[in-house]
């Protein structure tokens, strides 16, 4: 398999839905101090989903030990594609044996990402205090990307991060392909070296055969060390507020029983 260029390919973009707005999460005075929130989730932990038959790839063959398609397969293959292609996102093959073409990525974060503050916000902050803004990136938002086949879903990943000025880890990301196949959902992590473009050409442009989305890189535990001081407060009162209710609705719940109780006692006779 040929490795990826060293030098970092171009892109063109083209943004799919606009961000998100929303109100300060932080009720304190401590929100406006050193970074900002803005988010539509009043919860820390993830609502229940609805059902869907999903099913994670594991084991299956990936698209690295797949072998190299010669220029004459590929030269067919993106001929079958464009084929197919309603739009103006086109498949084009270059002297050299490689192609471009576009991508959809979709966007599927449950935490919310951080960019730079306003310039006329970081003109009056003090020096040595860095000021973020975290928002959540609105649900089933989307973006196509201008790749070749060359270009590798780890720099999918960055090229999408700085597009957005996300100033966030590009390890707290990774890129998965979704596909639906007999009322079946099945979803697989990209390995950094994949090249989307690629799958995307074999798959052919039908979203259900295949889709990119973007996703946190869960790797079991949560990494809280890759999140700033801020964030991990911020979280941290989400929380407070999240147990206080829980606390509040138990105990509503026993006063209820016993108050119930009690009247049960006192309107019964002895035996």
């Amino acid at each position: 398999m040929a490795k990826c260029e060293d030098k970092s390919p171009s892109f063109e973009m083209t943004w799919g839905s606009s961000t998100s707005s929303g109100y300060c999460s932080d009720e304190e005075s401590e929100c406006s101090e050193f970074e900002q929130y803005f988010t539509a989730r009043t919860s820390f932990f993830p609502k229940p989903k609805k059902s869907e038959n999903l099913v994670v790839k594991k084991d299956e063959q990936t698209e690295l030990g797949k072998p190299e398609l010669t220029i004459p397969e590929i030269q067919q293959k993106v001929k079958e594609y464009n084929a197919q292609i309603n739009s103006n996102l086109f498949m084009n093959m270059n002297k050299d044996g490689s192609y471009a073409g576009f991508i959809k990525v979709q966007f599927k974060l449950a935490r919310p990402v951080s960019v730079p503050p306003p310039k006329k916000e970081s003109v009056r902050r003090s020096a040595g205090v860095k000021r973020r803004t975290s928002f959540y990136l609105p649900k089933d938002a989307s973006k196509h990307l201008h790749i070749s086949s060359r270009t590798t879903a780890r720099q999918v990943i960055e090229a999408l991060l700085k597009k957005f000025t996300v100033v966030d880890n590009p390890g707290k990301f990774a890129l998965f392909e979704r596909s639906e196949r007999h009322d079946q959902v099945y979803v697989r992590k990209l390995s950094d070296d994949e090249r989307p473009l690629r799958l995307r050409l074999t798959a052919g442009p039908n979203e259900k055969l295949l889709s990119f989305v973007l996703k946190e890189n869960e790797t079991g535990e949560v990494n809280w060390h890759a999140f700033s001081m801020p964030e991990l407060k911020n979280f941290l009162r989400i929380l407070q507020r999240e147990e206080e209710e829980h606390v509040k609705q138990i105990m509503q719940r026993y006063t209820l029983a016993r108050t119930r109780m009690q009247g049960a006692l006192s309107g019964s006779t002895p035996g």
